[in-house]
């Protein structure tokens, strides 16, 4: 009988009136339209005639979409001498190897520096945070100086390298670390797991939403460079490089000019869709507090 009580206990609803809830929805979805405008012009200027492009006053929306913008810009690489996988290739590799690289020596960084206690942990800190201030475009030169020094000029590294020190990511991941119960470690070190088994199987999957957000800001920053002061070999330049050759075609260009803005863009709003909603999912059901 007790049972069959619980089971059909009356459930509470949370006290919101239908005004308060109609009133969120409304400013919600005004919002998620103001945002989601430059995106919707750019798949429309993407769609668009030449003649369309051009139409004075501006037209938002399409009115005869086609898929010439996306056939000119396939046509005008084409022309080049390196094909256009090659320019894809080095985009994704450069990609995929600086983000994981740039993962993996954030989090064990952040690991030592939030949970384990050594001489000089605060200053090491301090230093990050100090980098946080300083602008790519601050540190530009002392970069090439490294590089030129290091002999990496024309080289993946050149790129690739100083990705995996960004102060960003490891200031992120210290933060979320600190979070981190010192119980929970200390259970799993007296079961007799290893160090890097702590870290691996106990820390990193609690701290799984900072390293998602990591790997997004990290994908579009090297999804979108064009490394140009550094790679100088055309087989080895990357895919904004090339596809920004034909946006400085000027006007003459513009309708592909639009189609390769949508075609930066697809990419990394996939890998932000699939990371959000598994960030929004891990927050929900996760957070241990001591």
């Amino acid at each position: 009988m007790a049972l069959w009580k619980k089971k059909h206990k009356k459930r509470v609803k949370p006290n919101h009136s239908k005004g308060g809830d109609i009133a969120s929805i409304v400013i919600l979805l005004i919002m998620g339209t103001f945002t989601a405008l430059p995106l919707i012009l750019s798949f429309s200027n993407a769609l668009k005639p030449t003649e369309e492009l051009f139409v004075f006053p501006p037209r938002f929306f399409v009115r005869d979409p086609s898929l010439d913008n996306f056939h000119d810009v396939f046509v005008l690489m084409g022309q080049s001498w390196v094909t256009f996988s090659r320019y894809i290739f080095n985009t994704v590799f450069i990609t995929v190897f600086g983000t994981a690289g740039h993962l993996v020596i954030a989090s064990l960084c952040a690991y030592a520096l939030a949970k384990h206690k050594f001489p000089g942990r605060n200053l090491v800190f301090g230093v990050i945070v100090t980098a946080l201030m300083f602008s790519g475009h601050v540190t530009a030169i002392p970069n090439y100086l490294i590089m030129t020094k290091l002999g990496w000029l024309d080289n993946y590294l050149a790129l690739i390298v100083p990705a995996l020190a960004k102060p960003l990511g490891l200031f992120l991941m210290k933060q979320f670390m600190e979070q981190i119960p010192d119980t929970l470690l200390e259970a799993a070190r007296i079961d007799g797991s290893r160090e890097f088994a702590v870290f691996w199987k106990i820390a990193m999957p609690q701290v799984k939403p900072a390293w998602l957000t990591l790997i997004i800001f990290c994908f579009q920053d090297l999804w979108n460079m064009q490394g140009a002061n550094y790679i100088y070999s055309e087989e080895l330049k990357t895919l904004p490089y090339a596809l920004s050759q034909i946006s400085a075609g000027g006007i003459a260009r513009a309708g592909a000019t639009a189609a390769v803005t949508v075609i930066m863009m697809i990419v990394p709003i996939v890998i932000f869709i699939i990371s959000q909603s598994n960030i929004i999912e891990t927050m929900a059901s996760s957070g241990i507090k001591e």
